[in-house]
C-alpha cells in the first residue's frame, strides 16, 4: 500500500504491469483495453485528489496506459442499416434492434431494460442496470461507473418502434394470463415473459444474421454503428463520451480515434439524421 502523497509514475507503471500479468479474477491475465479503463479511472481519481489539494500533482499524466492494438471496429453501412431494418420488420428482434441502434446501448443494458425507464412522454430510456451473466445465473447489475446511469433521447422512429412493442407485450402477456406489464417488467423478454440471456441474444442475433443473408457483424456492432453515427453528425467526444456510459472521454477517444478523423464518414448516413434531434 502506497501513501497517496507518496504515490510516483513508477507506482503505475508497476502497477499497469501486475495487471496485465494477472490482475483478473482468478489471476486472469487482463487486456489492454481492460487495464486502460483501470487507468482512466484512476486518472480521474488523482485528478480529484489535485482539485482538493490533497496531493500536488496528478503522477498519471506522466504514465501511458499500455497500447492497444489498432484494428478497424465493425459497424453497418447505410445501405447495410437499411437492409437489416427491412429484414427484420416481422422479427421479434426487431425492436431490440431499433432501439439499440437508436440509443447505443450495450447488450446486458438493453436485456436490463424495465418498463418503469421508458418515458414515453419524453422520448427517453434512462438506463440503471445491466442483466449479466454468471454461469448459469442471471443477475442485474449497477453499471460499472458513475456515467454508466444515464437517460437517453430517443428517435421518433424508436419511440414509435417501443410503443408497438408495449402494445404487442400488452397483448401477449394477457393471452397468457399474465396481467398487464409492471414498472419492473422487463422490456425484452422471451415469448412467455422471461429475461433474455446474453450469450442467447447473441446466438439468436448470429443465427438470423446467416439465415437471412445480412452483413456478418456482430450485435454489438449496433453500438459502435451509433457511436459512429454521433461521430458523423458533428457530436462533440464529451457528449459522444455520455451517451454511450463510457468512464471517460479518454475512452471514447481511443476506441473511436479512426472515426473522428476521418473527414467525411457516410457509412452510417441511415441514422444520422435521425439521431441529430435525439441529442
Amino acid at each position: 500500500m502506497v501513501p497517496l502523497q507518496q504515490l510516483r509514475p513508477a507506482h503505475i507503471v508497476d502497477w499497469h504491469a501486475k495487471l496485465l500479468a494477472g490482475g483478473g479474477v482468478g489471476g486472469r491475465a487482463l487486456s489492454a483495453r481492460s487495464v486502460l479503463h483501470a487507468h482512466c479511472l484512476l486518472h480521474h481519481a488523482l485528478e480529484r485528489a489535485l482539485r482538493s489539494e490533497i496531493i500536488p500533482r496528478n503522477v498519471a499524466h506522466a504514465v501511458r496506459p499500455p497500447r492497444i492494438e489498432t484494428r478497424e471496429i465493425q459497424i453497418l453501412k447505410a445501405d447495410e442499416i437499411a437492409a437489416v431494418l427491412t429484414a427484420l420488420v416481422d422479427h421479434p428482434l426487431y425492436p431490440l434492434v431499433v432501439v439499440a441502434l437508436s440509443s447505443g446501448a450495450r447488450r446486458g443494458e438493453l436485456l436490463g431494460l424495465q418498463w418503469g425507464d421508458v418515458d414515453f412522454a419524453s422520448g427517453t430510456i434512462k438506463i440503471e442496470r445491466s442483466l449479466e451473466q454468471a454461469g448459469g445465473t442471471l443477475q442485474c447489475k449497477r453499471p460499472k461507473s458513475r456515467h454508466g446511469v444515464r437517460t437517453i433521447a430517443l428517435p421518433a422512429a424508436a419511440v414509435e418502434a417501443l410503443k408497438d412493442h408495449h402494445r404487442k407485450t400488452l397483448e401477449r402477456r394477457l393471452l397468457l394470463g399474465q396481467g398487464k406489464p409492471a414498472a419492473d417488467t422487463f422490456v425484452f423478454t422471451t415469448f412467455d415473459g422471461d429475461p433474455i440471456r446474453p450469450d442467447s441474444l447473441s446466438r439468436w442475433w448470429g443465427d438470423m444474421v446467416r439465415s437471412r443473408k445480412l452483413p456478418a457483424v456482430s450485435f454489438h456492432a449496433l453500438r459502435h454503428s451509433h457511436a459512429s453515427a454521433l461521430i458523423a453528425a458533428g457530436v462533440d467526444p464529451l457528449s459522444t463520451s455520455r451517451r454511450l456510459g463510457h468512464s471517460s472521454p479518454g475512452i471514447t477517444l481511443n476506441v473511436y480515434s479512426h472515426v473522428f478523423n476521418r473527414n467525411e464518414d457516410k457509412a452510417v448516413a441511415a441514422i444520422t439524421a435521425a439521431l441529430k434531434g435525439a441529442d
